[in-house]
């Protein structure tokens, strides 16, 4: 299989020059991913309520590519405030907590201050 761009939509990708994932074989890799809803352009103030659209916005781009989320086989995660990642904990259970990826937090800024929470992922085919 050659490899294939997944695209979300998102006016990011054209503007800065990347894809929401690239699929190579049975791998995925899925670029750093907020809890933006694409089609309204609109994020909550909530980290956790931004988790939850950050997997569903991963789950798309997973699914448009043939994957699903028990494929991930490695999670970053990216957090301004450290504060905020507890919060989220219950989100990443609920999203990962059969297929428990290998994962890392880390605490570092994000490119626009609305952005609490940053997710990227690995996925192999089972």
């Amino acid at each position: 299989m050659t490899r294939k761009q997944i695209s979300s939509g998102s006016k990011f990708e054209t503007e800065i020059g990347y894809s929401r994932a690239i699929v190579d074989g049975d791998w995925i890799w899925v670029s750093g991913t907020t809890g933006f809803n694409y089609e309204t352009m609109t994020i909550s103030q909530d980290v956790a309520e931004q988790a939850e659209q950050t997997f569903r916005n991963i789950k798309a781009a997973m699914e448009k590519a043939g994957f699903s989320l028990a494929d991930v086989v490695r999670a970053t995660y990216i957090f301004p405030n450290a504060a905020d990642f507890a919060p989220c904990w219950p989100v990443l259970r609920n999203y990962f907590g059969e297929t428990r990826p290998a994962a890392t937090a880390i605490v570092a800024g994000l490119v626009d201050p609305r952005m609490k929470i940053e997710i990227e992922v690995t996925g192999k085919k089972r």
